[in-house]
């Protein structure tokens, strides 16, 4: 009765069946570790945004990669700002999905090593975005900044590709070590998206503060595909036993017709 599972057909039917349900379930993991990483994610952005200040050299050094515990982290640092280097981060984004520019500004601490700062969003002049924007100015002489602590940007988690040539006083990515090269001093691991002082007009624009509540749909996901792989055995079986059901009346109906006619 079962013997046409051994045909062409079934063979690779089943063939497709058995490599459907591992990879489903692994697709289901997938999904499930990328679920725990934004929840841990999460719980690291609120623990960093509830801890109190702390001065940014005690977290990050020349050179230093920013660890992983202390992403948006709050810090602080005392210093003045050097507009004479201040660069932009072409297309960046803010709250309304404007195009425009991030403006990035190096702060020079008082024992002379320099902070990059992120201090925030500006559109771009015009539809071109080859010239180098108006900047409002930052504070003049020596402050004290408070920011998010974040790490340099790279091509494989920003998907940016690092692109050379720009305009003049323009980047793609934010790079302490390529700050470092172009500003000839020590530049601290990492960045600060700024959020005190706050700038005097509308622009820049701070930078908000991550979002730390949603976990997304990637739960759900991996039910989804769980579920899939539990439905692929089912599905071939149910289409087994339609075979069976569909081979057992043909051979009824053919057996019928060979069947004499009554005289």
């Amino acid at each position: 009765m079962y013997r046409f599972l051994l045909s062409r057909q079934w063979v690779i039917l089943t063939l497709v069946a058995l490599a459907l349900i591992p990879t489903m379930i692994e697709l289901g993991f997938w999904q499930f570790h990328r679920h725990e990483n934004r929840v841990a994610l999460n719980q690291v952005i609120a623990d960093s945004l509830a801890a109190e200040p702390v001065p940014a050299e005690s977290l990050t050094s020349p050179g230093a990669e920013v660890e992983d515990a202390d992403l948006y982290r709050r810090v602080t640092a005392k210093g003045r700002f050097d507009t004479a280097h201040e660069v932009v981060v072409r297309r960046r984004t803010n709250a309304d999905d404007e195009v425009g520019f991030h403006v990035l500004t190096p702060f020079v601490l008082d024992d002379g090593k320099v902070l990059l700062v992120n201090r925030g969003w500006i559109p771009a002049d015009g539809p071109s975005q080859t010239a180098f924007p108006k900047i409002p100015a930052p504070a003049e002489g020596e402050i004290t900044v408070t920011g998010r602590l974040m790490p340099d940007q790279t091509t494989a988690e920003s998907g940016i590709k690092d692109v050379r040539g720009l305009p003049d006083r323009q980047v793609m990515l934010i790079s302490s070590e390529q700050a470092a090269e172009r500003l000839g001093k020590q530049v601290l691991g990492g960045y600060i998206e700024l959020t005190s002082p706050e700038p005097k007009g509308d622009t820049p624009e701070l930078i908000p503060a991550p979002d730390h509540d949603s976990i997304g749909n990637h739960m759900a996901y991996a039910i989804q595909w769980w579920l899939f792989s539990a439905g692929v055995p089912v599905g071939w079986v149910i289409l087994a036993r339609r075979e069976v059901r569909d081979r057992a009346e043909a051979a009824k109906q053919k057996q019928t017709e060979a069947e004499p006619a009554p005289v």
